[in-house]
């Protein structure tokens, strides 16, 4: 059993790690609101075909549904949107339904932790709308979400 000295040390070696990690960073970064479950589960296919015009109203559903809010930074880097400006409830709903998928640049803090990064935007300083025009990628149902078969046997007739 440790000895309540080892334990003490111990945990004055932890404590500037713990410290260091709690603190954020302030940054500005500019990118794509998303919806996080989309994106990283895959079901709706790879990550192109969950941004954009194509996911608008996916993400608008996820996001009133209370699925967390994403920023897909112009570097691929994804941030889970923990409150964006003044609004608490802004991690999904309402606040979230009017930006969905929009481009905007943001200042806020910026937290990581077990390789996930978290931000709390503390301001919108400008929001493009949505820029990133897929349909004429894409169509309006991304062409993975239908089974091969259904495609095949609708190309042959």
């Amino acid at each position: 059993m440790l000895g309540l000295k080892r334990v003490l040390a111990l945990g004055v070696a932890l404590l500037p790690g713990i410290a260091v990690a709690s603190e954020g960073e302030r940054i500005a970064v500019k990118g794509e609101l998303i919806d996080t479950w989309c994106y990283f589960s895959g079901v709706m296919g790879g990550p192109d075909a969950v941004v954009g015009s194509a996911h608008h109203t996916c993400a608008m559903w996820c996001a009133a549904g209370g699925i967390p809010v994403g920023l897909l930074g112009e570097d691929g880097t994804v941030y889970m949107v923990l409150k964006l400006g003044e609004d608490d409830d802004s991690n999904g709903g309402d606040t979230f339904l009017t930006m969905t998928n929009d481009t905007i640049e943001a200042e806020g803090m910026l937290y990581e932790r077990d390789g996930l990064n978290y931000l709390v935007v503390a301001e919108v300083t400008s929001n493009e709308g949505v820029t990133n025009l897929t349909h004429e990628d894409f169509g309006v149902t991304p062409g993975n979400t239908i089974p091969d078969a259904v495609v095949d046997k609708v190309l042959e007739e």
